[in-house]
């Protein structure tokens, strides 16, 4: 289980780096969507995950830029913050985090989510690389108190940093079942569409600074 956890984290730093140079142009941005199964497109068929069908909208509307699958399945904010230096090339634009509904999932400590995406951040800025945070929001069942300590960390984090936030990765698709797989939890085809719809202002806004 270890060592097949291992070739899927590697898989996806070996695929950000070899995209990143193969297919990009000079002046393509490059993009990296740095999350877990929500980014990495679980159980959905090639062409259906986030990244690509991001891709694909921010190209239909005129946007040269490339973007690179840094999803794992199952990965927490301890997790991504071991991987993210070797998973994020040098030369990336534009960071998407999205990670800590597996902490939540877990009942992992909101401190520790809070900790590791802050140290990720920091990483990110120290390189020069934008990011843009893609925040999360507590299931129901794990109490008021949970919930409040989760819930904030996306907010303050975008509030300390001066990112931009998009505050719930799963807006309109959590809890509707025509846009979920079977699970009930990760967005089928029809979900990530209703995904990229949401997001995609803000993703424009990064590339056409004002």
């Amino acid at each position: 289980m270890i060592f097949k956890r291992f070739v899927s984290v590697f898989a996806a730093a070996m695929m950000a780096a070899l995209a990143l140079s193969a297919q990009a142009t000079a002046e393509a941005a490059k993009i990296v969507a740095f999350g877990d199964s929500l980014t990495a497109g679980y159980q959905l068929a090639p062409g259906e995950s986030f990244p690509e069908k991001l891709e694909a909208a921010l190209r239909a509307k005129g946007h040269d830029v490339v973007i690179v699958n840094a999803g794992v399945s199952g990965d927490t904010t301890s997790g991504g913050l071991a991987r993210l230096d070797w998973s994020v090339p040098d030369d990336t634009d534009l960071v998407i985090l999205e990670l800590g509904a597996n902490d939540m999932l877990r009942g992992v400590s909101p401190e520790i989510t809070r900790s590791n995406l802050d140290a990720m951040i920091t990483r990110l800025d120290q390189r020069d690389i934008d990011v843009l945070l893609a925040g999360m929001l507590a299931a129901p069942n794990l109490g008021p108190d949970y919930a409040q300590a989760f819930n904030s960390i996306y907010g303050d984090l975008a509030d300390r940093h001066d990112l931009p936030l998009y505050p719930f990765f799963l807006d309109g698709v959590a809890a509707q079942a025509g846009l979920l797989l079977e699970d009930g939890m990760h967005p089928n085809a029809e979900g990530v569409d209703r995904m990229v719809e949401g997001i995609l202002p803000l993703v424009e806004a990064q590339l056409d600074p004002s």
